[in-house]
């Protein structure tokens, strides 16, 4: 592998890990700023109504995993009509999706409680924070498609920016209206909404500015075909398998978040503080999968499978030794990351007890972040949708079932074995799918 080729990673995926590290960075502070509050009950609000609202919003991601995917593939094919019909189509169903979702909040906002099983105080603040945050709705899956488009251009500064934008406001805004107004609970969801809006703005202004450069103009027939029928069908089709893939992934959080709130408030708080790693791991991964998705999409638009395979390890060596950075920073400073989140004697204590699953972790997870890329940028929904029910199903749930009696390490060892099973399955399915050059089909000939 070439030097250049290991720019090219770099390229895509430090601008992605940068910005992405911004999204838990984001969670940290709504938690600090929340955890030094004189109650657990206002963190563990928080952190059951984030959580409804990752469901909601994390349920329709396949808005940019698919637009990544496809608008990757039309970049390396060079079809610059396609290219935007791809970001016209997203957008449709993003505002559609969205409508939905306000029509619908009081319902879901009811079903998600019934089920949370928080106790009172919990459940309070927690709907404050939903009731609010569920207005960003229509930003936030309108971003979700501006940045899988501009990724798929194999642009990932455009992409930095708008999350830096994004995540540093809301930062700013969460202090203010928390700390400085008081604002509490409700404060730490106002500070979403008007950052998701503003990132938005941002992210057209970045489109618009793309689109400018290369000159790009409407054929004849352009909105003909780009609303057409059939290709709607194709564009649901790869997102109904995508949001079934992570309904399940979304779902085993929420059970976690759930349950733990089952067991206290001060398991939540301390699982809350511990999800925020989680999320790191998760979030500097996905710098190296957004690589992946851009640069396999790119290879099989022009029809390469040496490029396909290149990238597929180049994205895998790197998210691994990254992974090994993130396992060195939770084990000699685990502890000291928990004090500077929350203050509360109760949260420490019992999340000082929960790290060591969190050192596990990042080698145990960063394998099936990068194949994930791979996967979506292969626009292979298929294949990602049933590892993801084999590993949910078959894994995370039985494991949890069978060692219940261990309270909350049962959750965190139920999370370790699906992050192993989700990596183990996506990699036999890759294997199956390039025996048979499905992944880049003109390879056959």
């Amino acid at each position: 592998m070439s030097a250049r080729r290991h720019r090219q990673v770099f390229a895509l995926a430090m601008p992605m890990v940068l910005s992405n590290i911004t999204v838990p960075l984001l969670g940290l502070v709504d938690t600090m700023v929340i955890g030094h509050l004189e109650q657990a009950y206002y963190l563990g609000g928080v952190a059951v109504g984030a959580t409804v609202i990752s469901l909601l919003f994390f349920l329709l991601g396949f808005l940019r995993m698919s637009t990544t995917g496809l608008a990757a593939q039309a970049f390396g094919a060079r079809h610059e009509q396609e290219l935007l019909a791809v970001l016209i189509r997203a957008l449709v169903l993003a505002w559609i999706l969205a409508l939905g979702l306000l029509l619908l909040q009081t319902p879901i906002i009811e079903l998600s409680f019934q089920l949370a099983g928080a106790s009172a105080e919990v459940e309070y603040y927690g709907r404050q924070y939903v009731s609010v945050r569920i207005w960003s709705a229509p930003a936030a899956l309108t971003n979700l498609v501006l940045l899988g488009w501009l990724l798929g251009n194999q642009n990932a500064r455009a992409p930095m920016w708008l999350l830096i934008l994004a995540n540093g406001a809301n930062i700013v805004l969460d202090v203010w209206f928390v700390v400085g107004l008081g604002w509490q609970v409700q404060g730490a969801a106002a500070a979403s909404v008007l950052a998701d809006y503003a990132a938005t703005a941002l992210g057209f202004w970045l489109v618009w500015r793309t689109l400018k450069r290369r000159g790009t103009v409407l054929a004849t027939g352009f909105w003909r075909n780009s609303l057409s029928a059939t290709a709607f069908r194709r564009l649901l089709g790869l997102n109904r398998d995508i949001f079934i893939r992570a309904l399940c992934l979304q779902l085993s959080f929420v059970f976690m978040t759930f349950q733990a709130a089952r067991l206290g408030d001060s398991v939540v708080a301390a699982n809350a503080v511990l999800m925020n790693f989680l999320m790191f791991i998760s979030y500097g991964m996905d710098g190296f999968a957004y690589a992946a998705e851009a640069m396999v999409g790119k290879a099989i638009g022009r029809g390469s499978r040496r490029h396909f395979r290149l990238a597929c390890g180049l994205n895998l060596f790197w998210g691994g030794l990254v992974a090994v950075l993130f396992t060195l920073v939770f084990w000699l400073a685990g502890k000291q990351l928990v004090d500077q989140i929350t203050s509360i004697y109760s949260v420490r204590q019992q999340a000082y007890g929960f790290l060591p699953w969190l050192v596990a972790m990042p080698l145990v997870s960063c394998w099936c972040f990068v194949l994930d890329g791979i996967f979506i940028g292969a626009t292979q929904g298929r294949a990602m949708r049933n590892m993801m029910l084999l590993s949910a199903l078959g894994v995370f749930f039985p494991v949890w079932w069978l060692s219940q009696s261990m309270g909350n390490h049962a959750l965190w060892l139920a999370m370790l074995c699906f992050m192993a099973a989700r990596g183990l399955t996506l990699a036999w399915a890759w294997w199956q799918l390039d025996e048979r050059c499905a992944f880049v089909p003109s390879a056959k000939r």
